[in-house]
């Protein structure tokens, strides 16, 4: 397999080259075109309980798509995103990765998808009572929203909710008031994240609450 990423960082997409029997799994709809040599199918990946969890309480499609190159020479697909920004691979050897909704775009076959219980106080920061869990042995496409921060953690970080993309089991993810209960809800800032742990944590420059919160107040009313 071989992947060609293009358009960075605003709009990136990935040109997948599929050798004859290869596959490439992807979330619903990430497809932009692809050769007329590879074949498409579509399934609840993990069994229809934590499809329909991954769905309704992790902000995810049910269904995962699975491409595979029946034709006897190499075939192109293209990968994209539904929002502007970049894309990073990330490879897994065993270990796995928490990632916030709508950011994971497509991995090799070796990658599992599962939906792991975050409760309720992640719920109040927008982020669902389930997280999307990928661990296995093989590569996962992650898209971002806006451009990608790359952070070593080792101790403590705030971040605003909807800037965190993925972060390992090895850090511990909490929900808090950014500040006393006058500053968090008059500051613009509400809820906030506290990370503590080790390892690689990635954040996005853009977060789509934003975005809805700048363009709510600008859209005509009938």
């Amino acid at each position: 397999m071989n992947v060609i990423e293009k358009g960075k960082t605003a709009f990136t997409h990935l040109v997948v080259t599929l050798e004859p029997g290869e596959e490439l799994v992807t979330e619903s709809g990430a497809m932009a075109s692809s050769d007329k040599g590879i074949d498409i199918r579509a399934e609840l990946k993990g069994g229809i309980f934590s499809s329909l969890i991954r769905k309704f309480f992790g902000g995810e499609s049910a269904f995962i798509n699975t491409f595979k190159n029946k034709s006897p020479i190499p075939q192109t697909i293209v990968i994209s995103k539904t929002t502007p920004g970049d894309m990073i691979c990330h490879e897994l050897n065993g270990n796995g990765l928490y990632l916030q909704s709508g950011s994971f775009i497509c991995c090799t076959p070796g990658i599992k998808l599962d939906v792991k219980w975050a409760g309720f106080r992640y719920m109040f920061g927008g982020e669902g009572l389930f997280r999307l869990y990928v661990h296995g042995r093989g590569k996962v496409w992650i898209g971002v929203f806006g451009a990608l921060v790359e952070k070593d953690l080792a101790g403590e970080l705030i971040v605003d909710t909807g800037h965190l993309v993925a972060y390992p089991p090895s850090v511990n993810y909490k929900i808090q008031l950014s500040g006393g209960i006058f500053s968090s809800f008059f500051s613009g800032e509400g809820l906030v994240g506290r990370l503590e742990g080790r390892g690689k944590v990635l954040l996005q420059t853009r977060s789509l609450g934003g975005l809805v919160g700048w363009l709510n107040p600008r859209l005509p009313r009938s």
